[in-house]
């Protein structure tokens, strides 16, 4: 596998969408520069904030669209172009209702599952071959429910469960910068299979 040259949380810019649980990639990524001593820029050509953070002698990008969700693909293809990043050199970071709270899982390229955000990625960078770091948020019970749900704050215990399958995720981080995918999914997959 190649390095990861990119990392993209996905979420919706605005103190009213930051604690909601569709923000999880955002929050992801947030926690990946604070560890890496970075924080965000704006950066408008990217339509995005950005930040850069070395894991083990591998520079990354980290990079928040800031065009709400439904049309990341924008903000990704511009960074992604200027800089020549190839789309299997990304790491897309994202809520997932197919997972359990408190699980965290990678995986290369598939579909986009219902998710706008992925949608429209594929739809922008024309591949879905791009790597994704899934982060359980569990799923309501009914798709009507959905927009609601991803769109709330989850409750105390949900959060703590969520920042937990984050930090395991954090830890494999340096796996997945330097092209080890299959350590890091071995690493992270077994710490609740």
């Amino acid at each position: 596998m190649p390095a990861i040259q990119l990392i993209v949380g996905l979420g919706n810019p605005g103190a009213d969408y930051e604690p909601t649980r569709h923000n999880a990639g955002f929050w992801f990524v947030d926690e990946l520069a604070r560890r890496c001593q970075q924080s965000f820029r704006p950066e408008s050509r990217f339509h995005s904030e950005v930040a850069r953070c070395e894991l083990q002698g591998h520079e990354c990008r980290l990079q928040k669209p800031q065009t709400y969700m439904n049309r990341s693909g924008q903000a990704v293809r511009a960074l992604m172009q200027f800089f020549k990043i190839p789309v299997d050199e990304i790491l897309v970071v994202h809520d997932e209702l197919d997972l359990p709270v408190g699980t965290a899982r990678l995986k290369r390229g598939g579909g986009h599952g219902g998710h706008n955000g992925l949608r429209d990625l594929i739809d922008h960078l024309g591949s879905r071959d791009f790597h994704r770091l899934r982060i359980g948020i569990e799923h309501p019970g009914h798709k009507d429910l959905v927009v609601d749900y991803v769109l709330k704050k989850p409750g105390k215990a949900e959060k703590r469960l969520i920042e937990e399958a984050i930090d395991a995720a954090l830890d494999v981080m340096p796996s997945v910068v330097g092209g080890h995918l299959e350590k890091a999914m071995h690493q992270l997959h077994s710490r609740n299979s």
